[in-house]
């Protein structure tokens, strides 16, 4: 909570989430094995999975225990030995994290944080001829660098870029139901989540009503200190705070409504990043609020007609992260599930929990590759064939 700004309330979430990374990946080691293939007379083919040696992690600053134990839970149980590179936002959390580990019994060298900047420190990880694969978390500009600088070695790399991912309300849907899970999916963390819910898609015989409501939930929401469990805590940083500044005068000189904003705690020391839950209605699709990812508690509202003009504005931007779908026909939850552009999906609710079990990443400009769940641990390893002939 100190390290990054958090609410207690989500900084212990987040610790209880990293705990249960390490819980799962240690249950999953003796249960990640090949197969036998049927082949040719007189053959035995299986295959095996083995590590890559030595992997490299760069993870962001907005949740630096639970990314840790993402990433490196899978990489561990893979067995890889694991150099990680916080971000200088917030390094004490994974500087401690480590700690707890060697304390615990992980053996030296299997577990290595460098801290740095992310141009000198990031830079030479990503660009190291000792690192076998790279795993990296954070903005599409940056991934593209690491990509390129792990190139010039071959090395294959796991990208989560971030999301502008889409709520999708339907008429039909059960609004009592969604209204919460709307609310928090662009509140936690201070809307600085990559998967954060940041776009709203309503249906226009649904609109009008639930935005009423939609609006008294905001209107209601408190930010401030961390120390306070607030709704929302503190910005990373007064670079954040601007960005998510520098969206909103866009929008209000463009002529867009702010429907609700949610109140500075009166307690907030003069001076903190803080930004207030803001809904803004009936942005164009082709806006930059409606395009871009703001990383901040900022929700904007687009309308559509008809299923098909839902499904082209969710997958109207350039990423493809995470979705929600609220409707009560089960012919249209799977129909639009199977038509959205994400690498999640998820169906009358949002998140799932947090959802260690279910694999996570991204389309389009969203990412590639997939941790958590068993397919994080064969994003960290390599298949290998073995054919024996024996007659």
């Amino acid at each position: 909570a100190a390290d990054a700004g958090k609410p207690v309330k989500q900084a212990k979430a987040d610790i209880t989430a990293c705990a249960r990374y390490f819980e799962f990946y240690g249950g999953a080691c003796d249960k990640h094995h090949g197969t036998t293939l049927p082949y040719l007379d007189g053959y035995t083919v299986l295959t095996v999975k083995e590590p890559y040696g030595v992997t490299g992690h760069v993870i962001p600053w907005n949740y630096p225990a639970q990314i840790f134990g993402r990433t490196i839970g899978g990489a561990l149980a893979a067995g890889n030995a694991c150099v990680l590179k916080p971000a200088e936002d917030a390094c004490l959390t994974p500087l401690r994290i480590a700690q707890l580990a060697l304390e615990a019994g992980l053996p030296p060298g299997a577990l290595n944080v460098v801290t740095g900047l992310g141009a000198e420190a990031g830079a030479a990880l990503a660009s190291h001829p000792g690192i076998d694969h790279i795993s990296f978390t954070g903005s599409p500009g940056t991934g593209a660098a690491i990509q390129a600088a792990a190139a010039q070695f071959n090395r294959p790399v796991t990208m989560e870029l971030g999301g502008k991912s889409p709520q999708l309300v339907f008429d039909d849907a059960d609004a009592e139901a969604a209204l919460p899970f709307v609310t928090a999916a662009i509140v936690q963390n201070a809307g600085q989540t990559c998967s954060a819910g940041s776009r709203l898609l309503l249906q226009d015989g649904i609109a009008d009503d639930f935005l009423s409501a939609l609006g008294d939930r905001f209107r209601a929401l408190e930010t401030g200190p961390w120390d306070r469990d607030p709704d929302c805590g503190p910005l990373i940083s007064a670079r954040q705070q601007e960005r998510v500044r520098a969206h909103l005068e866009r929008a209000r000189a463009d002529g867009l409504p702010v429907l609700a904003e949610g109140r500075l705690s009166p307690n907030a020391p003069a001076g903190g990043f803080y930004q207030v839950p803001t809904l803004v209605g009936d942005v164009p699709a082709d806006h930059p609020l409606a395009q871009e990812e703001v990383f901040g508690p900022v929700l904007a509202v687009l309308r559509f007609r008809d299923e098909e003009e839902a499904i082209r504005l969710a997958n109207g931007t350039e990423f493809g992260l995470v979705a929600g779908i609220w409707t009560r026909d089960g012919a249209r939850q799977l129909r639009c599930a199977r038509r959205v552009r994400s690498g999640q999906v998820f169906i009358n609710n949002y998140g799932a929990g947090g959802g260690v079990e279910l694999p996570f990443g991204g389309m389009k400009r969203s990412g590639f590759g997939r941790e958590k769940a068993m397919e994080g641990l064969d994003h960290f390893s390599v298949t290998k064939a073995i054919a024996i002939k024996h007659g």
